[in-house]
């Protein structure tokens, strides 16, 4: 039931630990031990064919997430339904905007309902009425008690939407606790301008 906070400047190894969470990669040293199913968005694209219709795209994708043509056919129309596609399902997905291709994922991710969900970055490029809606669905998640790993540069979302926060910079951790500390701390060690608080995007 907790949604979780990374934070740090590009490069300071944020989506790689996000990839050996998901199993993308192995890590070098130690190990991650992950208790119930993942679902990851953390690259945009990511388990999707271009050359696929949207359509396609749902059942390669819910293949990859483990779970059966069957299955996925119960969850379609939710699926289609959530990410506002219907008129657009049939198209190849190479004729997809970044946010039409980010609305598919993210209604793929959640509708097979994870134990982890993993978000690294992707709802940057949705529109604002939709990342509301996914704002909505994600705390829908947190109540029934699945855990949310949140990857932003959007500091002031991070405040708004994580329990706690982990700060991460050149590969260690500099500071894990409450959001709003955490963001803060961060952001009394950047260069004034580096963020935009409110909205985090970087200047």
């Amino acid at each position: 039931g907790e949604t979780l906070g990374i934070i740090g400047r590009n490069g300071a190894g944020k989506s790689t630990l996000l990839k050996v969470i998901a199993r993308v990669l192995r890590p070098t040293e130690g190990r991650v031990r992950v208790r119930g199913a993942v679902a990851p968005l953390i690259e945009l694209g990511a388990g999707f064919h271009p050359e696929l219709t949207g359509r396609e795209n749902v059942f390669l994708n819910g293949a990859l997430l483990g779970f059966s043509q069957q299955e996925m056919k119960e969850r379609y129309d939710s699926i289609v339904e959530f990410a506002e596609l219907g008129p657009f399902i049939d198209a190849a997905m190479r004729s997809y905007s970044s946010g039409m291709v980010m609305r598919l994922g993210f209604a793929i991710a959640t509708e097979v309902r994870p134990d982890i969900l993993i978000i690294d970055e992707v709802l940057a490029v949705g529109d604002e009425a939709f990342r509301a809606k996914c704002l909505v669905r994600m705390a829908e998640f947190k109540a029934r008690g699945a855990t949310i790993l949140f990857v932003s540069h959007a500091l002031g979302s991070v405040k708004t939407i994580c329990d706690r926060a982990a700060w991460i910079e050149a590969g260690q951790l500099e500071a894990l606790g409450p959001a709003g500390n955490v963001v803060d701390a961060n952001l009394s060690c950047i260069a004034p301008g580096a963020y935009d608080a409110g909205a985090g995007a970087p200047a």
